[in-house]
C-alpha cells in the first residue's frame, strides 16, 4: 500500500518516523513538501518536492502513483491545500486523513483579542501597541504594510516577503523555543503586542506563556476550517493507527472462489 503525506510540520515527520518504524510488509510512504523552505527537514521514506498543480494535478498523480491513502498533515495555515485534498482525494477515490494538532485556548491571566484574518489582526494593532511582535511566518506580511507608525520584530524560518512594514526587524530563528529565550526577546525588544497563528503544538507555544506573564495583549488569528467530512486526527500516534487499520483492509486476503470439480466426461 502506497501512503502519501502532504507534510511540511513536525506531525508530518513524525507520521512517517512511526510508519518507517512499523513491520507491515509493502508498506510504501511517499512524503510531499512544498518546497518553500531552501533546508527543509525531510523526514524517512519517499520525498517529492514541489507544488502538483492543484486539485487535479494532485488527483492525478494519486492515480498515477497508485496511492491508497492520503494524509494531509500540512501546517493548520496552508490555505488552500486542505481543499484542493479533499478534491484530489474525491475524484481518485482514495481515502483521505487530515492530521492537526490541537489549536490553543487562552487561560486566565490571557489578554486575546481574536482575529478572522491577518487583515483583521492588522486593524487591531494601532490601539494596542506600538512595537510589535509579529509571529505569523513569512508570507502574509503585505497586510501589516500601510501600518507606518509601529515598529514591527518579524520572526520566521527564512527571510519574509515584500512588501513589509516600513519599521521591520527581521529575527531568522527555526523553534522550539524556551520559555526563557522568549520573555529575554520581549524585555529586550520592549514589545507591547504579539501577533500570532491559531497554529498550535509546544513548538512555539512559552511565546504565549511569556506574553501573559508580562500582560501583553495577544492578537491570534483562527485557523481555517478542515473541509467537511473529512475525519481528523489531533496527534501523529493516531494517524499512525489509521493507517494501520486502512493497511490491514488492503492486506486482508480475498475470499476465494469455491472450487467447482471437473465434470466426467461421458463415455
Amino acid at each position: 500500500m502506497h501512503v502519501l503525506i502532504l507534510g511540511g510540520t513536525t506531525e508530518a515527520r513524525r507520521l512517517a518516523e512511526l510508519l518507517a518504524a512499523e513491520p507491515l510488509s509493502g508498506l510504501r510512504v511517499t512524503t510531499s513538501l512544498a518546497g518553500r523552505v531552501a533546508t527543509p527537514r525531510t523526514p524517512p521514506g519517499g520525498v517529492r518536492v514541489g507544488g502538483f498543480g492543484g486539485a487535479e494535478g494532485l488527483a492525478r498523480w494519486l492515480r498515477e502513483h497508485t496511492v491508497g491513502l492520503l494524509v494531509d498533515a500540512t501546517h493548520p495555515f496552508a490555505g488552500t491545500v486542505g481543499f484542493h485534498a479533499a478534491r484530489a482525494a474525491a475524484d481518485a477515490r482514495v481515502p483521505l486523513l487530515a492530521l492537526r494538532r490541537p489549536g490553543w485556548a487562552p487561560v486566565e491571566g490571557d489578554v486575546w483579542h481574536e482575529a478572522g484574518s491577518l487583515a483583521e489582526a492588522a486593524a487591531l494593532l494601532p490601539a494596542l501597541g506600538r512595537r510589535i511582535f509579529l509571529t505569523t511566518g513569512r508570507t502574509g506580511l503585505a497586510a501589516f504594510a500601510d501600518l507606518a507608525d509601529p515598529w514591527f520584530l518579524v520572526r520566521s524560518v527564512e527571510a519574509p516577503e515584500v512588501p513589509c512594514p516600513p519599521r521591520t526587524e527581521v529575527l531568522l530563528d527555526r523553534g522550539p523555543f524556551t520559555l526563557a529565550g522568549e520573555r529575554e526577546l520581549l524585555r529586550r525588544h520592549r514589545i507591547d503586542v504579539l501577533v500570532t497563528k491559531d497554529s498550535g503544538g509546544a513548538a512555539t507555544a512559552p511565546k504565549l506563556t511569556a506574553a501573559r506573564e508580562a500582560g501583553l495583549p495577544v492578537v491570534v488569528v483562527r485557523r481555517p476550517p478542515v473541509p467537511g467530512g473529512v475525519p481528523v486526527v489531533a496527534t501523529p500516534d493516531e494517524a499512525a493507527r489509521r493507517v494501520g487499520e486502512v493497511y490491514a483492509g488492503h492486506a486482508a486476503p480475498r475470499r476465494a472462489a469455491p472450487l467447482t470439480p471437473p465434470r466426467r466426461r461421458s463415455r
